[in-house]
């Protein structure tokens, strides 16, 4: 582990930027005062790994609706037939997510934790606030792994386009809109959904942003903001729980989807990778691949493993224990109502004091930013976003 000293600009400048989550609850600051230095050799593992992890996701996706797994994974049967339409029609274009990946760094191996393919956090830290803490520390902004924002741009456009070569999206632009939705009273939540905004209107696109529980669902007309209809609608609010809570939303999105009224953002079908047993299905794939962690349903046989819930968030419900079965490191949580998937245990990278370091590539169309967690063996609530810069010999 390399660390680099930074001086983290002060809670004035990152409200001024849209940063208003800069303290955690117990008063610390959620922004590291280092950075990791990697190298260029590294960087480049971390985007090809994701690349090659996304493909890899696309064909298990395919084999899970070929042969009809949606209950190993834990889908709510009422959001079933919304993941099938989104994934039989290639306009329903998965914008962005995030891979959370064990090593990487002094050349340990990289493996796969999860994908955070629906609601990823850190978009904001990652995409913005990284490049502001080089530049308030006159290091290069540019000598990172990280063109998530211009990344966005480019798929925002694919939306339309449906292809690689975007160059000529102004032709094909024809005054669509996205409505940009959060739920009220979350400033990390809001502050994300007005990036993506942002990056939208800058790519060309007409936008509005809308809190949830101010838009409005006909199955038969589509999504309407102050009597104005929009073409795509992006939220940033879990599918899992549309379908476990808002039944009767999940319903609507259904015949909205079936009718052709509205492409919905993040699609349906990236609830399937968001569920932690997907992981289960990619070993059944892919087994002993050099970037996969042995998982299953049921607790591995003598080595040390992971439990935790396939729809849990921040390691809520996590538990470590080594070989013998002894607990090493666990959490509570709220997720105890969801089953459980197995995963081989992997140490992650840690610096001097001991603490762990999870590194989180974000994919739209291809890998395109980095940023860290860091925190104890289990990253929880509380882990601290660390920065990065690539460091040329």
């Amino acid at each position: 582990m390399k660390l680099q000293p930074i001086k983290v600009p002060d809670n004035k400048f990152l409200e001024g930027i849209g940063f208003f989550w800069h303290t955690d609850p117990d008063s610390t600051p959620y922004v590291a005062s280092e950075i990791v230095e990697i190298s260029s050799d590294e960087a480049d593992a971390y985007y090809e790994a994701s690349n090659e992890l996304y493909e890899m996701f696309a064909e298990a996706g395919e084999y899970v609706i070929e042969n009809d797994l949606f209950h190993e994974l834990g889908i709510p049967f009422n959001i079933i037939d919304a993941i099938k339409m989104s994934w039989d029609n290639d306009i329903h274009w998965h914008l962005y997510g995030r891979f959370d990946l064990a090593g990487g760094l002094d050349g340990k191996p990289i493996k796969l934790i999860e994908f955070n393919a629906d609601t990823p956090t850190a978009l904001f830290e990652t995409s913005i606030l990284q490049w502001a803490i080089l530049k308030a520390n006159n290091m290069e902004e540019s000598h990172q792994f990280n063109n998530l924002y211009e990344a966005l741009g480019d798929n925002f456009k694919r939306l339309i386009m449906m292809e690689d070569d975007v160059a000529g999206f102004a032709d094909h632009y024809d005054g669509w809109k996205i409505l940009f939705s959060s739920v009220k009273d979350n400033e990390e939540e809001e502050s994300t959904v007005k990036l993506l905004q942002t990056i939208a209107k800058e790519a060309g696109f007409n936008t509005e942003f809308a809190y949830i529980e101010d838009v409005e669902f006909s199955a038969e007309d589509g999504i309407f903001y102050k009597g104005k209809n929009y073409e795509y609608w992006f939220k940033l609010y879990p599918w899992e729980d549309i379908a476990i809570e808002e039944s009767d939303l999940a319903m609507l999105l259904t015949q909205i989807i079936e009718n052709q009224k509205a492409i919905i953002l993040n699609p349906a079908y990236t609830l399937m990778f968001q569920s932690k047993a997907f992981m289960k299905i990619l070993w059944d794939l892919y087994p002993n691949h050099p970037l996969l962690l042995e998982t299953s349903l049921e607790p591995l046989k003598g080595i040390a493993q992971v439990e935790k819930k396939i729809f849990g968030r921040e390691g809520a419900n996590t538990i470590i224990v080594d070989k013998n079965e002894k607990v090493i490191e666990e959490r509570d949580g709220e997720y105890g109502e969801f089953p459980s998937v197995f995963q081989e245990y992997v140490e992650l990278p840690t610096d001097s004091k001991g603490e762990s370091y999870q590194a989180g590539v974000f994919f739209a169309y291809e890998g395109c930013g980095l940023g860290f967690r860091r925190g104890g063996l289990i990253l929880d609530n509380y882990s601290k976003f660390v920065g990065h810069r690539v460091v040329t010999k």
